[in-house]
């Protein structure tokens, strides 16, 4: 399972927006944030680079682009690629990316 990790830091007012994501009237909103950002299955860097767009398990297609050199999902930069742990493969981003 690919899971592009990134803190909610990069939001206007990171405090804010996540208290409003915990309450229970946006759950939901908060589990398609979360799941926009996993993809099924193992999917290494070289991979990846192969890639034009990917299934979330949210439902929804992220883009995938090389730009001079550097592998975009949506528009964030891939920063770490390959990060291998007990539930899946984690590639870092430089930002959050939404629905």
């Amino acid at each position: 399972m690919l899971r592009v990790a990134r803190t909610l830091a990069d939001l206007d007012d990171p405090d804010a927006t996540l208290a409003d994501l915990l309450k229970p009237e946006n759950k939901a909103k908060l589990q398609a944030i979360l799941t926009y950002h996993v993809i099924s299955g193992k999917v290494l860097a070289k991979d990846v680079v192969g890639l034009k767009t990917a299934k979330t398990v949210q439902g929804s297609d992220i883009d995938i682009t090389v730009k001079d050199g550097a592998v975009m999902v949506d528009g964030a930069k891939v920063t770490a690629t390959d990060l291998i742990g007990l539930n899946g493969v984690i590639h870092v981003i430089d930002t959050v990316i939404m629905p």
